[in-house]
C-alpha cells in the first residue's frame, strides 16, 4: 500500500503508446491503465553492438572485458533483489513470498508468460450488508447542492496491476460503514488497492465480490459514519432528464470532477464483448477515470454506475456514455453480497425483433422471429410470429424492453406474459426453469 500512496503524490506522465479511454464499437473501454516502465530484476538494457576492427585486436579485447563485467552485473542483479523483496530465489526455497519474481507490482507475469487477470486483493465479507433504493425523490437540486450532496460519498479507486503500473477510477460509498461500488474491470489484475475519499483520506480498500459479466465490483473500507450516497430508481428516469457525474478522470490529478448532462436514452441495449447489456445512455462527458462513479438524476441520488464511453477511431463520436442502471445494480450487488456470485439469468428461449412492431389497434410490441425448441417459451405455447406487447405488467416495445424486464426474474420464477396473435390477446406464463448459457 505504501508504494501506491507514493504514486498518487507524483504527476503521471502519459506516454504516446498508453492505451487509455479507447473505446472500439462491440468493445469495452480500456479505462485507467496507467503504465510504468521499470525492467524485472535481472534485465539489462541490451548493449550496443560494437564496431570491429579488421587486423586490430584492440576492439576485441575491450569487447570482451565489456562483456565479462556486463555479464557479472546481470547476475549481481539477477540475485540481488531477492534478498531485499523476500521472493522466491531461483532455487525454488522460499523468502517469505510464494509470487516468484513479485517486485512492487510492476513488469509482472506469471510463468509461461501469461498476464494474472483475476483479483489478488485482500477481500472482507459481505456480512448482512445489502443495498437499498429510495424510491421518493424529494425536490430538485440546484447543480451545486446536488454536488454538495454527493461528492463526500465519491472516491478515487488506484488499484496496483499485478502486470505491471495502476488502473484508476472512481467509486462511491452506498453505507456508513464504508461498503462501496465500482467497476470490476478498474481492480481486475489487481494486488492492492486504495481509495482517496473527497477530504483527501486514504484508506486501503478490501475486496468484497465482483463480477466481470455485468462489470461490478463491491469494495470495503475501515470507517465509521463515513458520508454514504442516497441510491435512487433509475426507472424513474425518463428521455431528457437532466443528470451528473462525479469522477476522476486521467487519474489522480483531476478528481471530483463535477460533469453534467441529460439523460439520452433509457434501457438501451449495448453489445459489450459480444454480449448484451441494458443501459442508461448519457451525453455527460464521461472520460478514462469516470469508470466505476455515480451517475445523478437531479434529486440529488445515484441511478446509474458509469462503465462504458464510445469513441471511434474512425469518426468524430461525442456525448456517447453509459451506466448501469441502479435498479440492476441493486439486483446484482445484493446477489454478489449474499451469494459470492451473480445468480444465471433464466433463458427464455425467444428471438424477438429489436424494433417494435405496430399492431391494427395501435399497439407497439415486439415480434417474435423464433422459438427454441424444449424452452420455456415453447412450453408456454409461443409461436413465431406473435407480438409480445407485455410482460409482468410492463409494456414492450422491442428486445430491449424484453432484456430489461427480464432482468427483474431469477430461476424458477413464472413470469406472465401478454402477446398478440391473429388478432387476439392471450395471455402465457413461462416457468423459468433454465439459465441463459446453458
Amino acid at each position: 500500500m505504501e508504494e501506491i500512496r507514493k504514486k498518487t503524490s507524483i504527476r503521471i506522465e502519459r506516454r504516446e503508446d498508453e492505451v487509455v479511454g479507447c473505446y472500439v464499437p462491440s468493445a469495452r473501454e480500456v479505462v485507467g491503465v496507467l503504465t510504468h516502465e521499470k525492467p524485472l530484476p535481472g534485465r539489462a538494457a541490451a548493449a550496443e553492438k560494437p564496431v570491429l576492427r579488421k587486423k586490430k585486436k584492440t576492439g576485441l579485447w575491450i569487447f570482451l572485458l565489456c562483456a565479462a563485467v556486463l555479464v557479472g552485473v546481470s547476475v549481481g542483479a539477477y540475485f540481488y533483489p531477492w534478498e531485499q523483496t523476500g521472493g522466491t530465489q531461483p532455487d525454488g526455497e522460499e523468502a517469505g513470498s510464494s509470487m516468484p519474481g513479485f517486485d512492487g507490482g510492476y513488469d509482472f507475469t506469471m510463468p509461461g508468460g501469461e498476464t494474472f487477470d483475476g483479483i489478488q486483493i485482500m477481500t472482507h465479507p459481505a456480512g448482512e450488508t445489502r443495498l437499498t433504493i429510495t424510491e421518493a425523490q424529494g425536490e430538485a437540486l440546484t447543480p451545486q447542492e446536488t454536488y454538495a450532496r454527493v461528492n463526500p460519498a465519491v472516491v478515487t479507486v488506484v488499484a496496483d496491476m499485478v502486470s505491471g503500473g495502476s488502473s484508476v477510477g472512481t467509486g462511491v460509498i452506498f453505507t456508513r460503514d464504508g461498503y462501496m461500488l465500482t467497476n470490476y474491470h478498474v481492480v481486475q489484475g489487481g494486488y492492492a488497492c486504495m481509495v482517496i475519499t473527497a477530504d483527501n483520506a486514504q484508506y486501503e480498500a478490501l475486496y468484497v465480490a465482483g463480477d466481470q459479466a455485468s462489470d461490478l465490483a463491491v469494495l470495503k473500507i475501515v470507517g465509521d459514519d463515513l458520508p454514504a450516497a442516497d441510491i435512487g430508481d433509475s426507472s424513474q428516469l425518463e428521455v431528457g432528464d437532466a443528470v451528473y457525474a462525479i469522477g476522476s478522470p486521467l487519474g489522480t490529478e483531476l478528481r471530483g470532477t463535477f460533469t453534467n448532462g441529460i439523460v439520452s436514452a433509457v434501457d438501451r441495449e449495448v453489445d459489450v464483448d459480444g454480449r448484451s447489456m441494458i443501459l442508461l445512455q448519457t451525453n455527460t462527458a464521461l472520460n478514462s477515470g469516470n469508470s466505476g462513479g455515480p451517475l445523478i438524476n437531479q434529486y440529488g441520488q445515484v441511478v446509474g454506475i458509469n462503465t462504458i464511453k464510445m469513441m471511434s477511431d474512425y469518426s468524430t463520436v461525442e456525448g456517447l456514455g453509459f451506466a448501469i442502471p441502479s435498479l440492476r445494480v441493486r439486483r446484482l450487488v445484493n446477489e454478489l453480497l449474499a451469494y459470492g456470485e451473480v445468480a444465471p439469468e433464466p433463458l427464455l428461449g425467444i428471438t424477438v425483433e429489436v424494433l417494435g412492431t405496430k399492431l391494427p389497434d395501435g399497439t407497439v410490441g415486439a415480434r417474435i422471429q423464433s422459438v427454441t425448441p424444449g424452452s420455456a417459451s415453447e412450453k408456454a405455447g409461443l409461436r413465431g410470429g406473435d407480438v409480445i406487447v407485455a410482460v409482468g405488467g410492463e409494456s414492450i416495445s422491442g428486445s430491449a424492453d424484453v432484456l430489461r424486464v427480464r432482468g427483474w426474474y431469477s430461476l424458477g420464477d413464472k413470469m406472465p406474459m401478454r402477446v398478440w396473435r391473429d388478432g387476439k390477446y392471450l395471455d402465457v406464463t413461462l416457468e423459468l426453469l433454465q439459465a441463459a448459457g446453458e
